[in-house]
């Protein structure tokens, strides 16, 4: 049979049975008789071109395959395979993005594994799963584009530019890749073939063999606008390895791509037919009417026939177009990002202080700072503030890994690359960006403008998937405050160190701190950071506290007011870091946003306020008529928890008292047995009004006891959770539980009161008199 060696020919040999071998292929093959006979290995349900094998040595029949569809288990030899569908893992060479409301789609082409789109975020807290995601057209997918008027509309391509448009609502696709005119020779498309929507006209399209076509009626019809734009030069008139091939050497021209196409496109956002093409031989052809072609100017520094790996006309000047080249395939990994002031005519490098490794796979261009780029390469993603003269790497949550194209969401202002074997990333809202310059790095501290927050509802997951059911997660829900700072003040212990570190070096004598020093470096708080929220009049909404960082940092208020529940310490100490939980949602308005530090005692302002918006996603079917009355009547219901929650609290504390007192009083010989019974009795009273706090503990679900009265934290606790999961109008229920719990609560509080303020402290009094050790809440009398 016959395969492809640079792509296969792995050889695995059974680890029990010595007749049993296993080649990687195509369609891998199995023989069971040392080699003199070969069957296919199932593929069932399974990716084909595999390249990996791994058998279990205990059981044979168990074996891991991995290709180019991914990794499948089997434990019957193969007949049935499990798919690993958790691994973000997907080879994506390109990436575009639509206007979906209220969350936009995501789309691009993978490595054999299809074109495809999905959500970019949903409204649910376990994330974006696989099943969201869907297929736009078969094969090794690239480029995408999708309508901005209508996104429905969705055109994708394969290999060597088998393009559809995609019908999203139906799942229809009909094939529109230009085909040859009469007499026409046929095309050479490159593998990765431009295909992209004009910015002038929703309707025409652009793509490109080693000819120029386009389209007007999206597809149904193409018009061929240039010659061949390729140098037109035979590869085979090149040494390979020093040598010249004649057509019979193994392997000639096998599962080689075609040489002289055109790989990289663009059309002036700000000219209509100004257009620009960029082949795999080097060269960039420019044309200002859509009709004629000339050649760009020499690429300084650039070898000649480099690979044009990307083309981006300039969004806001049309003399003004960069381009990025890569000579990987020479193993020259050098960065090759260019610029021209005058139509291609004449060039100049703005790779600057880029990586000297790092072939340049695409460039991007903000929408608002034209000298705000973006650069994808072979190991990761920078950005340049300034034009090109200083980039720098963004690095959160970004593995070195190859970005092979980059898309920005203009309305959401999110930057969205396409990776080549970790997925799609998002950086949601990198606005900031924008406006981050040498002033705000050396001032104290700046908030830089809060993007809209949306206010929904987070619904759940799939519940029990398991660990093989793989989401991705969403962007932290409310409003993100993303701010500089530009140092953090140190601590006692820390300048302590600072100076023992210098007097180290030197050799001189480290003073030693004193017992009150390490007690003041002990007893110290930390710095924090406070943020500020308060609305339209003035009014404090809520504080959030952080641990302060320099540099750039973000921050996320879940649009809620500051929970009521009592507070739970879970070491005992001071935690300045917490913003405890979170409560009830605010309404829907205009807010502001502040930051201070809070360091050495004292309270500092350092930025804002900043103002921002929470607008509702208006996803409901049956939202409250009235906001304000919602918010309000759950204002109310928040503060009747937090009295409730906390009176329960109080009960609690007052039992043990009890307890302990009376175990006192029981170990005090001079003690009375009344004054026992009376804490006893005490103690029996306070049982009493636990039981209608929380009633009689279930055997084992509530609903599967017998009839009983409802306890009060059973009503109050349905009535919040309710309100956790919903934006509509209150219930009746929910107002009658209300209603129910203001009436069956004052009494418990007034004889908790009694209990607590009265009938406590005078059993306190005679339980000193009769010289009862100490118990908690009572100081001893000192004569």
């Amino acid at each position: 049979y016959h395969a492809s060696g640079q792509y296969y020919n792995e050889i695995y040999c059974d680890p029990k049975d010595v007749d049993k071998i296993y080649s990687m292929d195509t369609y891998s093959k199995v023989t069971t008789d040392g080699g003199r006979n070969w069957n296919n290995l199932s593929v069932k349900f399974r990716h084909v071109d595999d390249h990996a094998l791994w058998i279990d040595p205990a059981n044979t029949s168990h074996f891991l395959i991995g290709g180019d569809g991914g990794i499948y288990e089997t434990w019957d030899g193969g007949k049935e395979y499990h798919f690993k569908n958790n691994l973000p893992v997907t080879q994506f060479y390109r990436v575009n993005v639509d206007n979906t409301e209220p969350f936009y789609y995501v789309y691009g082409g993978t490595q054999d594994n299809n074109s495809m789109g999905g959500p970019s975020r949903n409204i649910s807290s376990y994330g974006v799963i696989n099943d969201e995601w869907f297929v736009t057209n078969g094969g090794d997918g690239f480029w995408t584009a999708s309508d901005p008027t209508n996104p429905d509309i969705v055109y994708a391509e394969a290999q060597y530019g088998n393009m559809v448009r995609y019908d999203r609502k139906s799942g229809e696709a009909i094939d529109i890749r230009p085909e040859p005119r009469k007499g026409e020779d046929t095309y050479k498309w490159n593998w990765n073939t431009p295909l992209m929507i004009s910015r002038h006209s929703p309707t025409r399209l652009y793509t490109a063999a080693n000819k120029v076509f386009r389209s007007d009626d999206r597809g149904n019809t193409w018009t061929v606008i240039s010659d061949d734009l390729t140098t037109g030069t035979d590869r085979n008139t090149w040494p390979v390895m020093d040598k010249y091939w004649s057509i019979d050497a193994v392997a000639k021209d096998v599962s080689t791509s075609l040489f002289g196409t055109i790989i990289s496109f663009d059309e002036s956002p700000v000219k209509e037919n100004l257009l620009y093409a960029g082949t795999d031989d080097g060269l960039i052809q420019i044309s200002e009417d859509a009709q004629t072609w000339r050649r760009a100017g020499s690429f300084p520094g650039v070898p000649e026939y480099t690979y044009v790996s990307d083309i981006l006309a300039s969004r806001f000047d049309e003399n003004i177009v960069f381009a990025a080249f890569s000579n990987l395939k020479r193993d020259d990994f050098k960065p090759y990002l260019l610029r021209s002031t005058d139509k291609g005519r004449t060039w100049t490098s703005i790779a600057s202080n880029l990586p000297a490794n790092g072939p340049v796979h695409a460039i991007a261009q903000d929408a608002v700072n034209p000298d705000l780029l973006f650069a994808g390469t072979e190991f990761g993603i920078f950005f340049t503030i300034d034009g090109g003269k200083q980039w720098v790497q963004l690095k959160s949550g970004i593995p070195t890994i190859a970005v092979y194209d980059i898309a920005i969401q203009e309305k959401e202002c999110d930057l969205v690359l396409a990776t080549f074997g970790r997925g799609f990333y998002i950086l949601d809202n990198y606005a900031p960006l924008r406006t981050v310059n040498k002033t705000v790095m050396e001032g104290e501290a700046h908030i830089f403008p809060v993007k809209d927050a949306l206010m929904f509802i987070e619904t759940g997951g799939k519940y029990g998937q398991g660990s093989s059911y793989y989401a991705a997660k969403n962007p932290e829900f409310g409003a993100t405050f993303s701010y500089w700072l530009k140092e953090v003040p140190k601590t006692l212990k820390e300048i302590r160190r600072e100076k023992e570190k210098e007097l180290f070096k030197k050799g001189e004598r480290i003073p030693q701190p004193t017992e009150a020093e390490l007690r003041a470096e002990e007893l110290e708080i930390a710095p924090y950071l406070k943020f500020t929220i308060t609305d339209d009049e003035g009014n404090v909404i809520r504080r959030l506290y952080s641990r302060p960082s320099k540099g750039m940092n973000r921050l996320t208020w879940d649009l809620r007011y500051a929970g009521t529940s009592p507070v739970r310490k879970s070491d005992g100490k001071f935690d300045p870091f917490s913003s405890g939980g979170s409560g009830l949602f605010v309404m829907p308005g205009n807010y502001k946003v502040s930051m201070a530090m809070v360091a050495g005692g004292e309270t500092r302002e350092l930025a804002g306020p900043v103002e921002f918006k929470a607008v509702p996603l208006n996803n409901t079917t049956l939202p409250a008529p009235d906001r304000g009355a919602l918010v309000a009547f759950q204002r109310e219901v928040a503060g009747l928890t937090r009295v409730v929650q906390g009176t329960q609290r109080y009960m609690n504390e007052l039992a043990d008292k009890l307890t302990t007192m009376m175990q006192a009083v029981h170990q005090t010989p001079e003690a009375s047995p009344e004054l026992k019974a009376r804490i006893y009795q005490l103690s029996l009273k306070v049982d009493e009004i636990q039981y209608a706090f929380t009633g009689k503990t279930p055997k084992a679900s509530r609903e599967e006891n017998p009839p009983a009265p409802v306890a009060l934290n059973e009503r109050m606790g349905s009535l919040i959770y309710a309100f956790y999961g919903t934006t509509s109008a209150p219930t009746s229920t929910m107002r009658r539980s209300y209603e129910i719990i203001r009436e069956e609560f004052p009494p418990l509080h007034a004889q908790l009161k009694q209990i607590g303020s009265i009938d406590i402290p005078a059993l306190e009094a005679e339980m000193e008199k009769a010289g009862v050790p100490w118990t908690p809440g009572r100081l001893p009398e000192w004569e």
